[in-house]
C-alpha cells in the first residue's frame, strides 16, 4: 500500500510560483509512474502533469504547459510540481497520484493512490 503526503501549497499573488512535494511510502516508488492532479469547486479533477518511473519523459496538460514543471528523485521517494507564473484559474486542491504503470498517463482512473491534497490559491 502506497502512502502519499503533498506539501507546499499557500496563498499566493498572480505571477508568483509555487513548489509541491509529494513524497510516498510504502511501495516500490521507483517503479511507479506519478502524476498531478487539481480540483476546483464544483468541477472534475483534471490532469495537471505526468512523469514515468525514471523521469524521462513528462505530460501537462494545455492549460499548465510551459509554466509548470514536473520532476522526480527517486533517491528521495518525492515527485514536485514546479509552478510559475501562477493565475487565479490555477486555484484548486492538488493532488498527487501514483499509477503501477511504468509509463506516463494522464487517465485519472490509471491511478491506484492518491494523495489527500494541498490547497493552492491565486490571488488577483
Amino acid at each position: 500500500q502506497v502512502q502519499l503526503v503533498e506539501s507546499g501549497g499557500g496563498l499566493v499573488q498572480a505571477g508568483d510560483s509555487l513548489r509541491l512535494s509529494c513524497v510516498a511510502s510504502g511501495g516500490p516508488f521507483s517503479t511507479y509512474a506519478m502524476g498531478w492532479f487539481r480540483q476546483a469547486p464544483g468541477k472534475e479533477r483534471q490532469f495537471v502533469a505526468a512523469i514515468n518511473w525514471s523521469g524521462g519523459s513528462t505530460y501537462y496538460a494545455d492549460s499548465v504547459k510551459g509554466r509548470f514543471t514536473i520532476s522526480r528523485d527517486n533517491a528521495k521517494n518525492t515527485v514536485y510540481l514546479q509552478m510559475n507564473s501562477l493565475k487565479p484559474e490555477d486555484t484548486a486542491v492538488y493532488y498527487c497520484a501514483a499509477s503501477p504503470a511504468r509509463w506516463a498517463v494522464i487517465s485519472r482512473y490509471e491511478y491506484e493512490y492518491w494523495g489527500q491534497g494541498t490547497q493552492v490559491t491565486v490571488s488577483s
